[in-house]
């Protein structure tokens, strides 16, 4: 019998949010705070003519325009988007996403299939998938052990 470990992490593909929330990058950091509150959401993708530009958070929101005196009124989330953003395949491992997620200090990462936007995954998706995966792994043993 074969029992998955550590090395065969699970794949992120079924925790993908497709359905996301998205705003233009020449609103402001106020309209996203509205946004994100009204569809009870943590982040929004904002977009921009030429596509995707990055995610605006609500970390973003405390760091960037609370923590350094902003007002959220006025000012454009063009203005608070990083020059690049951590992006991840759809056939990646939650191990991989969580090591990025530690490297660059997020809790998001958006998910790309080539130049095409899928959706994105949080931290809360990767321990949702580390416990099934822990469960599955539970189960898997304790049937060797009693069959």
């Amino acid at each position: 019998m074969m029992i998955r470990g550590e090395g065969n992490d699970m794949k992120i593909t079924p925790r993908i949010e497709h359905k996301v929330a998205t705003i233009d990058e020449h609103r402001t950091a106020l309209e996203a705070a509205t946004l994100m509150t009204s569809q009870y959401i943590g982040s929004v993708v904002v977009t921009s003519t030429s596509g995707i530009k990055g995610i605006f958070t609500e970390r973003d929101l405390m760091m960037k325009v609370v923590g350094e005196r902003k007002d959220p009124a006025k000012v454009k989330l063009i203005d608070l988007m990083p020059g690049t953003s951590v992006r991840v395949a759809p056939d990646e491992t939650s191990e991989h996403c969580l090591e990025l997620m530690k490297e660059h200090r997020c809790r998001h990462l958006m998910v790309f299939n080539g130049d095409e936007f899928i959706g994105i995954v949080s931290l809360r998706d990767m321990v949702a998938l580390m416990i099934e995966e822990k469960e599955r792994l539970i189960s898997q043993l304790n049937d060797y052990i009693s069959g």
